[in-house]
């Protein structure tokens, strides 16, 4: 089974239940999950001062449970902190707490925090939902506090498996070993700062099994979202790959448009063209001289020129002036495909320029949180607690593919499982990367990648040039316009 499936808790507890009756027990399921998790801790830190096991009362605490009984065959110092009642345990997490208790392991009321060594957290599994429970919450928080080193078991406790949402607090981990189906909520939202390292282990569960359930997401692999892309004949010409027009930059707001243009420009759009204020006009020129660069001042000036390109991408540096919403309502007029960004998004949400219940299929949308927010008239933690649900009611609603952005970000097109781009790092929380993607986007559908695949492509394509940047220079001083350079060595020919 390839780890490039992501499933819902219910869907991992089907296939659990799937592979037990087809004969392997239940006990044995749980020791080579304690297996897994324990060999993984050994191959990061082969000689641990002493591990510390905290177990509740899931099943979970029966994988913790394995662990520390390996530990003490190990001869590896090992105590397990007992949060939660032995009389809840499952038959099979009783059956390993009492290994463990053969194997000399010491069984511990919750007390004060470990001083050394590392942390197995087997506290709360994957069927919570609600608030950490205040008995839990106390622990989680000893243990982050304790800044030891943490192995979540199958993920971190108070992570809700399905979205990726915080559970009021939940454990921080520096690696986490997934088993048998990797979460969906552990590549989105709160869960890449919660994670660490993320590991999988499918406990020698047959593909057959797998076979019986359609995954709800998948993180695609680059090189795959690659092949969408068309290849380039010996005797192509600069028409043959689309032409795409930027419309945007406001007053004060230039920079996000251009920037946006020299992102298409460099991504392999045959022609590039900016629609923007007159007195953008020579920054543009100055910046980028290959992009044709107009200056209007009206929705009426913009028509015209709205015959030449194949794509727009609209939104960059656009604002929510008069002027803008000509900008939009020209391009809006349109058949051609649009990537819409930004401000874009957000007129389209006020509802003067797009009637409700309207569609369309030719667009990609590619909102953060708060403009996902404004898109479903809802609230940006309302959208980060489930952002699943979120891109696709976004998608449901407006068509075509949304990219909804963020770590983990996540695109949703129809009929198809979400793809999360789990590429990308904390450097990219700057101005002007959202521009830099809009150009992206507009670059490839110019170029015939069709419309999911596009915004795949582009998401995927975008963040993997953030980690080049970041690897070379480092995160802390990451600016947009870096990845430019980039784009060229990810896309090769």
């Amino acid at each position: 089974m390839t780890a490039t499936k992501l499933y819902t808790a219910e869907q991992v507890r089907a296939l659990d239940a799937a592979f037990i009756q087809s004969g392997t027990p239940a006990q044995q399921l749980m020791k080579r999950a304690g297996r897994a998790a324990f060999d993984a801790l050994l191959a990061r830190w082969s000689e641990p001062e002493e591990i510390t096991v905290y177990c509740g009362s899931g099943n979970n605490a029966g994988d913790g449970f394995v662990v520390a009984a390996l530990a003490a065959a190990r001869r590896i110092p090992v105590n397990v902190v007992l949060v939660g009642e032995v009389e809840k345990l499952s038959a099979e997490a009783r059956a390993a707490y009492d290994f463990a208790r053969q194997e000399g392991v010491v069984m511990m009321p919750p007390g004060p925090a470990p001083s050394a060594g590392v942390i197995v957290d087997g506290l709360l599994g994957t069927g919570i939902s609600g608030e950490v429970r205040p008995e839990y919450r106390q622990v989680i928080e000893q243990i982050n506090a304790s800044a030891l080193p943490v192995v979540a078991l199958d993920l971190p406790s108070g992570l809700n498996a399905d979205t990726g949402a915080e559970c009021g607090l939940a454990v921080r981990a520096a690696l986490t070993v997934s088993f048998i189906g990797l979460k969906q909520g552990l590549v989105t939202g709160r869960a890449p700062a919660l994670t660490g390292e993320l590991l999988f282990a499918d406990l020698s569960v047959p593909a057959e099994i797998y076979k019986s359930l359609t995954a709800t997401a998948e993180r695609p692999e680059f090189a795959d979202l690659l092949a969408a892309l068309p290849s380039r004949e010996a005797d192509a010409h600069k028409g043959s790959f689309g032409h795409v027009m930027v419309i945007g930059g406001d007053t004060g707001r230039g920079g996000a448009a251009i920037m946006a243009a020299e992102a298409a420009a460099r991504t392999g759009a045959g022609l590039v063209s900016l629609a923007t204020r007159p007195e953008h006009v020579g920054a543009a020129l100055a910046r980028r001289p290959e992009i044709m660069s107009c200056g209007v001042i009206s929705g009426q000036e913009l028509e015209p020129w709205l015959a030449r390109p194949s794509v727009l991408v609209v939104g960059p540096g656009l604002g929510e002036s008069p002027w803008s919403e000509q900008m939009l309502q020209q391009a809006l007029a349109t058949d051609l495909p649009l990537v819409l960004d930004a401000d874009a998004l957000n007129l389209i949400a006020a509802g003067r320029l797009w009637r409700e219940g309207a569609r369309r299929d030719n667009w990609i949308l590619t909102p953060h949180p708060g403009e996902a927010a404004r898109l479903l008239a809802s609230t940006t933690a309302g959208v980060q607690q489930d952002r699943y649900a979120a891109v696709r009611s976004i998608q449901q609603r407006y068509g075509g593919a949304v990219i909804l952005k963020g770590a983990g970000s996540l695109v949703a097109s129809a009929d198809a499982p979400v793809q999360v781009i789990t590429a990308g790092n904390p450097g990219m929380a700057s101005g002007g990367m959202g521009d830099v993607l809009s150009g992206i986007l507009g670059a490839l559908l110019a170029q015939g990648a069709p419309l999911a695949q596009a915004a795949a492509l582009g998401a995927s394509l975008h963040a993997h040039a953030a980690d080049l940047v970041a690897a070379e220079r480092g995160q802390r001083s990451l600016l947009a316009t870096d990845l430019l350079d980039y784009l060229g060595e990810l896309l090769g020919d």
